[in-house]
């Protein structure tokens, strides 16, 4: 059985939260899935945007950091998030963000797949890319039709200076096989379908990107669970890589570490998923706090700006 299955989930750094949470569930129509504060820094919220459930491979997460200046786009990082739609949602998509001042690209081509590509009001790099390979379904609040919602990841390129270290990491220690090379793109994946696609751009002579508001603070990717989780640490560790103790999250288990072009990997658990502390028809309702943060909760509210959750009102 395959130790790596795909990406789990990716998670960026954001400005304002109330924007963040707009953009996110009003305009793209995302779920949260949970509200909870950043288990490393416990004055900063930590949400969760996916499906119906908050299924590994459609969570896109975020720390809002208020006032945050804006990060730069560059090598060493993770540059965009690209999300799955069918192919018949996608004018619509191109209508629905112009429709909010969102500058959008032309219609690109890639491997065969047509896709636009956009920023949030961060500058955070999303594509669209519209394919009729995704079984998944979509998740929505009413104000965007299903039939055109987003159904979670199609993949994730990775902006780097070299490839050789990263690749070998990649085909031989997390099962993913090289699928192709298109335009100076190298292309990954586990069986090769929306949610587990990792892409890798060149950029020689690139500048450092510099992680702030809009950028990505790291990818994780599925392993079922402890046990998975525990044989794939092994091996980064005895190939030489600085994976870190399990932590964990309350919601998966996870192990980070860096890759050799310098993006924050992670490996989490599907296990056991965000309905231990909310009803699946209510998640992303309230602050949910860790245990250990529990006695801590009136401080904690109260250095946290209160956010409201209306993604009807973008319609």
């Amino acid at each position: 059985m395959a130790l790596i299955t795909g990406i789990h989930h990716i998670t960026a750094i954001a400005g304002n939260a109330q924007e963040n949470v707009d953009f996110y569930t009003g305009i793209l129509g995302l779920r949260m899935v949970k509200k909870t504060i950043n288990f490393d820094a416990p004055d900063v919220y930590h949400f969760y945007f996916g499906d119906q459930w908050g299924s590994p491979g459609t969570v896109f997460t975020t720390f809002p950091f208020h006032g945050a200046r804006k990060g730069t786009k560059g090598t060493g990082e993770m540059t965009y998030t690209a999300f799955s739609i069918p192919t018949a949602a996608l004018s619509y998509w191109q209508k629905r963000l112009k429709s909010f001042g969102i500058t959008i690209s032309d219609v690109l081509t890639r491997f065969g797949d047509e896709l636009i590509r956009f920023e949030d009001h961060d500058g955070m790099g999303i594509e669209l890319i519209a394919n009729d390979r995704d079984s998944r379904t979509g998740w929505t609040y009413g104000h965007i039709p299903a039939e055109f919602s987003i159904k979670g990841f199609f993949g994730a390129t990775l902006n780097l200076k070299a490839k050789e270290l990263t690749e070998k990491l990649l085909t031989k220690h997390m099962d993913y096989q090289f699928i192709g090379e298109e335009n100076g793109r190298f292309r990954y994946g586990t069986k090769g379908e929306p949610g587990d696609i990792v892409d890798i751009v060149l950029d020689k002579n690139g500048r450092q990107g510099i992680q702030s508001a809009g950028t990505v603070h790291h990818i994780a990717f599925r392993t079922a669970n402890h046990d998975t989780q525990t044989e794939i640490q092994n091996i980064l560790w005895n190939n030489g890589y600085q994976v870190t103790e399990i932590k964990d999250r309350n919601y998966f288990r996870s192990i980070y570490f860096r890759e050799p072009g310098g993006v924050l990997f992670e490996i989490a658990t599907d296990e056991p998923g965000f309905a231990i502390d909310e009803e699946e028809a209510h998640l992303g309702e309230l602050l949910k706090l860790p245990d250990w943060a529990e006695p801590h909760r009136e401080k904690i509210e109260k250095n946290l700006t209160p956010i409201s959750l209306n993604p009807t009102s973008y319609v």
